[in-house]
């Protein structure tokens, strides 16, 4: 007779504490994450991810973590891969397809910028966690989502040293940026043109690049500053960064060149010392606060401003 069926009690008592044990090494595994929305509890290592963030997506592709659904969107080439049939698609950039992130049975959800308003019905479905970044604090933002990253996939050597990378690199930028003359961003769109300054979404270009700004008090609303030549003549930048946002929609290059290229824009000190830098309008548009589309960025701006 064997000693569980002789003592049936200590038998169940002693699987009890077995599955407790197990039922706690399982809770251990589990990670408290601050992020936008508060506070959510999400497996250590999950294995099928869904990430709606963009930057996020970004990020995880350069510290060498796959996800298995993404949002059908315009990749940059470093994440081609996504467009495949291998990664289920789960939605749009603003809305997800619920249906399909249900079938998923995903152990997380990433979500960030224009998915942000969706959080709380993706909560319901599977732990989901906001990496929206602040534009007010974004370099901020992107260390403790980098960190968070880090640490929910095991990937903290890897994530501290690439943001050491970048960090240098902007440090560097910096400096050339602070004799380099001062600087306009603009965006355009269907003909028409938007400026943005520090503070605003892309005000990283003068907070954390360094860009000295070319004029103060822009809108920092969403859309920017509805801008005209005259605006810009006026403006007279040393440098004119551009955003062709019709390249990210419509897929086709030069539409900027064309809004641009009149009489009035071709008087700027920008246009007449060939300091018109066209950014990519993938990562600057769509990436966000991406590690892979930040240092890209930061070498695009520094390989510009050195060859003057």
């Amino acid at each position: 007779m064997t000693f569980s069926a002789r003592y049936p009690l200590a038998a169940l008592v002693a699987g009890a504490l077995a599955l407790g044990s197990l039922t706690a090494d399982a809770m251990a595994q589990d990670l408290k994450i601050q992020h936008t929305k508060g506070e959510t509890t999400v497996p250590a290592k999950p294995k099928k991810v869904l990430a709606f963030d963009m930057a996020s997506l970004d990020t995880l592709n350069a510290l060498g973590v796959e996800v298995a659904g993404v949002p059908t969107a315009r990749f940059p080439e470093y994440l081609a891969k996504y467009s495949s049939d291998k990664y289920q698609k789960v939605g749009t950039l603003f809305e997800p397809d619920y249906e399909a992130v249900n079938a998923a049975e995903p152990d997380l959800i990433i979500v960030g910028g224009r998915s942000s308003a969706k959080y709380a019905d993706l909560a319901k479905i599977a732990p989901t966690i906001d990496l929206t970044v602040d534009p007010k604090d974004f370099m901020g933002s992107v260390k403790r989502n980098v960190a968070t990253l880090g640490r929910i996939f095991d990937r903290q050597a890897e994530a501290e040293t690439q943001l050491a990378k970048l960090e240098k690199s902007m440090a560097d930028l910096r400096q050339d940026a602070a004799k380099a003359g001062k600087g306009l961003l603009v965006l355009t769109t269907g003909g028409k043109m938007s400026a943005y300054g520090p503070g605003s979404r892309f005000g990283i270009l003068h907070d954390e690049f360094g860009i000295v700004p070319a004029v103060e008090g822009l809108a920092t609303t969403n859309h920017g500053q509805a801008v005209s030549a005259e605006f810009i003549l006026k403006t007279n930048p040393d440098w004119l960064f551009v955003i062709d946002r019709d390249v990210v929609v419509n897929q086709k290059g030069g539409a900027a060149k064309k809004v641009l290229d009149n009489e009035l824009v071709t008087q700027t000190t920008a246009w007449k010392q060939d300091q018109v830098v066209y950014l990519d309008p993938v990562n600057w548009y769509l990436m966000g606060g991406g590690l892979t589309a930040l240092q890209s960025s930061v070498d695009q701006i520094a390989k510009a401003i050195a060859k003057k």
